[in-house]
């Protein structure tokens, strides 16, 4: 292995080169004490950045076992990584030049905590994993730059962010523990019967509709349980928190407009992921099955069985395995919760607001109007009890005009001024007292669909040439020239999910054979990424995989699902 001062002359001989010139560098170097790894050289100023990593022996870094044991792990690497994406901002003023030149970057994350490859530790090392622009002026090596990126910045980055005496280690302990009651709290909501558990002095409501971050302490509004599902959860390091359970069931959210219902619906839409100190929502903890459900005009479906909500379509169209490249709200609605329950979903989150009126609910009037005979939607109002009462599927829903949904409801919260009151009593007798006229609408139980398989043929097209899959942004992903929309999909978080969700479906095009279903697929692969987030990048590619985070296997399959290439069958080949 080459030394810093071979990387040194190696610079400077290339000074005022072409810009390709840098690929002489492209190898692995020691430090006195770390190892730099430069495992991609960009061809171009303007090209997305370099990638390299440090390096330094856990001896000598000195992280104590404890603070990455187990579920800590995560937790740990996610505050380095913030640390150092700090200390660059902080001590780094990028300089002039081409393109992304001078630009040091790392995949850090925002409010939400969650498994990276940005910095990886196990007990041999800990390692940083960064984006570099290489200094240019036009296309042309900067050298002096360039050494003062590797020879400078990297060992003063290193010496500052990646060893443990430079931290306070009750920081780090605050860190990893709150991370661990956090999983401790979401494995305990099913033997304590819950979907949720928000606790007191949560603050729910966001800075603005654009932002994440949470509203200034003085203008918000705590959250505070209604005594009657107030229930008290201890943990390993936090003692006892108390706080809203939400049972299992049916649970109706509802209140004037600008109260606080879809700022509730929308925290226990987030309530999947541990969020950082200080958020707001570190202890709004949601079943991480959980699936936001909303109407999606004109997106893809493929061979879904819809008929639980919608049958007996004009023209005899199929609606066992419905197939459209444009959906209406109705039957994207119906496909969207299909497809969850078809990969394991226990709990939808539902809002009026973003829902198909007639796939919600038919009233009185219109049901008289329009017979059930010339009506394929059995509307959701009809299935929700039926969801739970058989398969154990519970439901919230943000409820303002549709009255009738009390008649089948467990429990109802009314948001008055962000604070929840359960008023579970008084609706129940409000529905005893003013009768619907509504019949309900059920021709038959659900029926599931058979497994769907996904065709080996999806690929054909992707094959046989260079496949080229990537993210743009949060929303989509492009696989050659077919998009695949993801803005529907509400609860990706970060870009990086994004880019860890197109390297699944490289993986997906390797192991979609005519046999194995979707779910399978989906879980197998689920399976080896939160285990080791690497699996879906190899350093013999021409890069390191240090920009993805873990996606949920919903999220995995939501992508699949809407990739207009898509081809399913419904029987194995044997």
């Amino acid at each position: 292995m080459l030394n810093k001062n071979d990387l040194e002359n190696m610079i400077l001989k290339i000074n005022n080169k072409g810009y390709k010139a840098y690929k002489d560098i492209q190898q692995s170097y020691i430090f006195e004490d770390f190892e730099l790894y430069i495992d991609y050289v960009q061809a171009d100023p303007f090209a997305p950045p370099s990638r390299i990593r440090v390096r330094i022996n856990m001896n000598e870094a000195n992280f104590p076992e404890y603070l990455y044991r187990g579920s800590r792990q995560v937790a740990l690497e996610d505050y380095i990584a913030r640390s150092i994406r700090n200390y660059i901002i902080k001590n780094f003023k990028n300089t002039k030049g081409t393109g992304n030149s001078n630009v040091l970057f790392i995949d850090a994350g925002h409010q939400e905590v969650l498994k990276r490859t940005a910095v990886k530790i196990t007990n041999q090392y800990i390692e940083a994993r960064l984006s570099v622009g290489l200094p240019a002026a036009g296309r042309k090596v900067l050298a002096h730059d360039a050494i003062k990126i590797f020879l400078k910045q990297l060992p003063s980055l290193v010496q500052n962010c990646l060893f443990f005496d430079k931290y306070k280690e009750e920081v780090l302990q605050d860190c990893v523990y709150l991370y661990e009651d956090q999983e401790l709290i979401r494995q305990k909501l099913k033997e304590l019967g819950l979907i949720a558990f928000l606790a007191n002095n949560s603050v729910l409501p966001r800075k603005s509709g654009i932002s994440n971050k949470p509203l200034e302490m003085s203008k918000a509004i705590k959250f505070e349980s209604p005594e009657t599902l107030r229930v008290e959860i201890e943990t390993k390091h936090h003692g006892v928190l108390t706080g809203m359970g939400l049972p299992q069931g049916i649970t109706l959210i509802v209140g004037g407009g600008y109260h606080g219902k879809s700022t509730l619906l929308k925290a226990l839409e987030r309530g999947i992921y541990n969020h950082i100190k200080g958020d707001g929502r570190e202890w709004v903890i949601t079943n991480d099955s959980a699936i936001k459900i909303r109407a999606e005009d004109n997106r893809f479906i493929q061979k879904v069985n819809i008929t639980p909500f919608i049958d007996n379509l004009p023209f005899n169209q199929d609606t066992t395995a419905f197939t459209t490249l444009n959906a209406s709200g109705s039957t994207s609605q119906a496909a969207n919760i299909m497809e969850a329950l078809e990969i394991g979903s226990n709990l939808l989150l539902l809002d009026e607001d973003t829902s198909a009126t007639n796939f919600m609910i038919r009233d009185a009037r219109m049901q008289m109007l329009v017979e059930k005979e010339k009506e394929p939607i059995t509307p959701f109002i009809d299935r929700v009890k039926e969801l739970y009462q058989s398969s154990g599927v519970s439901c919230v829903l943000v409820i303002g005009g549709a009255g009738d949904y009390l008649d089948v409801c467990d429990r109802v919260i009314m948001m008055d001024h962000y604070k929840p009151i359960d008023v579970t009593e008084q609706s129940h007798y409000i529905a005893n007292q003013i009768k619907s006229r509504r019949k309900q609408e059920l021709i038959s139980s659900i029926m599931y669909s058979p497994p769907r398989i996904i065709a080996k043929e999806s690929f054909e097209n992707a094959k046989g040439k260079r496949t080229k899959i990537s993210a743009k942004g949060l929303d989509n992903i492009v696989i050659n020239r077919m998009n695949i929309d993801l803005s529907s999909v509400e609860q990706l978080v970060d870009y990086s999910q994004t880019r860890a969700i197109a390297q699944c479906i490289i993986k997906i095009m390797e192991l979609a054979d005519n046999n194995v279903t979707l779910k399978h697929i989906v879980d197998d692969i689920y399976e080896n990424i939160s285990d080791n987030l690497d699996y879906l990048s190899s350093f013999n590619k021409e890069e390191h995989p240090g920009d993805l985070a873990l996606p949920r296997k919903y999220e995995i399959a939501a992508a699949i699902n809407r990739m207009e290439m898509l081809k399913i069958i419904h029987n194995p080949v044997t």
